[in-house]
């Protein structure tokens, strides 16, 4: 079972878009020696969609090699259905502790296909399997109750932002799964998911993945510790001047939630590079907007 912060590495590219692989154990050893939960490669921040199965396999290799056995690592899956299959094979093959299945490639699905979708990929490996309610791959209470019971499901994480959904969904697996006695997790997989944390959290949402933990890692631990310890004055504080900006940062232009990691990754000190099309970088200007946002986070921390 996973607990703490998740850390969700971006997968750094040079200047001409090629994998940088030595930068991406930097960022990853930096990460774990922060002291997060676990870390999830190659899933949406780290650009998934542009990655082809070599550099994939490549990616989660290095991750699991960086982590050394420290804390699980998760390599992100999904698309189309053969090509699902085949990323999870090269994830159990590169040492991966487990599988964060996004949506299937483009097309709209109804509930029973979805279960397929997760029960076709879940088979082609042992590794425990967490389901990403998003996009086009939104489950109903029905059908969240199904896949959980998948035997190697272990956790649903929601990018819908959707709390009724939510709030419906909690109940129902856990009344699916009670006889069996088996472990599940819930997971707030929102973009920036520390502003909506708290109102996850009420619904009995405990994990989330943490975009700023890559950049930020101590803010980020901060702001854990004071959700576990209803420090309602230091969340406040957090969210006002660092995770509300971020927000507003993000939401200026599609898929900045990708970019603007990078380049907060970049003003760490670990040379992220560009994403790649059809995602765009910040700005100059934006990024010393987010420099200014980090730092506002930073004193916050130093207050």
């Amino acid at each position: 079972m996973l607990e703490g912060v998740l850390f969700f590495p971006v997968t750094p590219f040079t200047a001409t878009g090629d994998l940088d692989l030595e930068a991406l154990r930097q960022h990853v050893t930096a990460g774990v020696d922060a002291g997060p939960g676990g870390v999830f490669v190659a899933c949406g921040t780290g650009e998934f969609h542009a990655l082809d199965r070599e550099e994939f396999a490549a990616v989660t290799r290095t991750a699991v090699e960086a982590t050394a056995g420290r804390v699980p690592v998760y390599a992100g899956v999904g698309g189309a259905l053969g090509l699902a299959r085949q990323f999870a094979r090269s994830a159990a093959e590169a040492g991966a502790d487990g599988l964060l299945l996004m949506p299937p490639y483009l097309v709209e699905s109804p509930a029973d296909g979805l279960v397929a979708y997760v029960d076709a990929v879940a088979r082609e490996t042992d590794l425990p399997v967490i389901v990403y309610n998003r996009a086009n791959a939104r489950f109903d209470e029905r059908s969240a109750a199904a896949v959980a019971q998948l035997p190697t499901v272990v956790g649903l994480k929601d990018g819908t932002g959707d709390l009724d959904l939510v709030a419906r969904i909690v109940p129902a697996v856990r009344e699916a799964l009670g006889a069996s006695g088996k472990g599940f997790q819930f997971f707030n997989g929102m973009p920036t998911a520390e502003a909506s944390q708290p109102a996850y959290r009420a619904l009995g949402v405990k994990l989330y993945s943490s975009a700023a933990f890559a950049f930020a890692p101590d803010v980020s631990l901060a702001f854990h510790r004071a959700i576990e310890e209803a420090d309602h004055h230091r969340i406040d504080a957090l969210q006002r001047t660092f995770f509300h900006p971020l927000v507003r940062l993000r939401q200026r232009v599609p898929g900045y939630a990708v970019g603007l990691v990078k380049a907060g990754v970049t003003l760490s000190g670990v040379k992220a590079g560009p994403v790649r099309p059809p995602l765009t970088s910040l700005t100059e200007p934006e990024t010393e907007k987010l420099a200014a946002i980090i730092a506002e986070g930073r004193a916050v921390l130093a207050s």
